[in-house]
């Protein structure tokens, strides 16, 4: 009941003090939806043999920013559109407009953010969460 009841004053406060720095920056969406781009482009790779040079995310536009408590710390559902380059060995290929929606949560003690992307559970349903650094 405690944790919850902190938690609860936790959110209040990240969404209420937004101008400090505790949401989430175009800088650090940037750096999460690249993560995953990132993991996506070595299993590719691995799979069909292909020869990725790397990627540029341009035009990031964050659209909304919803703030809420997942596994009990705050969090924020961040949603938006940006444009992909995909750099091949001959050419590069641009892919405007991709959506994007990403989970952020700071940690407890402020200084760093993780990327959580849900994992379905056996019928369909979100049971976990995987977490990732976001440097």
């Amino acid at each position: 009941m405690v944790r919850l009841v902190l938690t609860g004053i936790l959110l209040v406060l990240v969404t209420a003090c937004g101008t400090i720095g505790l949401l989430p920056t175009s800088e650090l969406v940037q750096k999460a939806i690249a993560l995953g781009l990132e993991q996506t482009q070595q299993k590719l790779s691995q799979q069909l043999d292909l020869d990725f040079q790397g990627f540029e995310i341009k035009r990031l536009s964050i659209t909304q920013e919803q703030p809420l408590t997942i596994e009990n710390f705050p969090a924020f559902r961040v949603r938006g559109t940006y444009d992909l380059i995909v750099k091949l060995p001959k050419r590069r290929l641009t892919q405007p407009q991709q959506p994007f929606d990403v989970y952020l949560q700071i940690q407890q003690e402020g200084k760093t953010w993780r990327s959580l992307i849900p994992e379905k559970g056996s019928k369909g349903t979100q049971s976990n969460w995987r977490s990732y650094l976001v440097e």
